[in-house]
């Protein structure tokens, strides 16, 4: 990521990736109390995310891996489906 200061020549901005998750909080809170859990504590919900982004990381690369070696770049639902067995 870049950011600009005054004079408009970029800096660099370093973020942990740890810090930053592209899976909002409220639905993963849903799935637990979905799954039964009467209240969910924030340090829950965010250990929660950090082990379903893993998997959904693991997965993906899996997935690309599959459609690479199939001549394409697009993944697709079958690469998902094939990825997780």
């Amino acid at each position: 990521m870049v950011g600009f200061t005054l004079s408009n020549k970029p800096k660099e901005v370093i973020i942990m990736a740890r810090n930053i998750s592209i899976i909002p909080k409220a639905p993963i809170a849903r799935i637990l109390l979905d799954a039964g859990a009467k209240r969910v504590s924030a340090e829950a919900v965010d250990a929660f995310t950090d082990v379903i982004t893993d998997i959904a990381e693991e997965i993906s690369t899996k997935a690309a891996k599959i459609a690479q070696h199939s001549g394409r770049k697009t993944v697709h639902e079958g690469d998902i489906r094939l990825a997780v067995k």
